[in-house]
């Protein structure tokens, strides 16, 4: 069966990402889910995408050297 675009394709990453939304969600002072609007579960979901970015940026200028 082909993988879904997205499935997480690290073990354990899905833990890891729930953690990080509730995080991010409790720092806006939001509960995520069917009751909040679209606008406050897509900017915990920005948010989470900019963290990663940054993780990813800092991971790569760490290999380099």
């Amino acid at each position: 069966m082909a993988a879904n675009k997205n499935d997480l394709l690290v073990t354990g990453a899905e833990d890891a990402m729930e953690n990080m939304k509730q995080e991010i969600a409790q720092e806006f002072g939001i509960q995520p889910g069917a009751d909040t609007t679209a606008r406050e579960n897509g900017s915990v979901g920005g948010e989470m995408v900019k963290r990663m970015i940054k993780i990813a940026e800092s991971d790569m200028s760490n290999r380099k050297h």
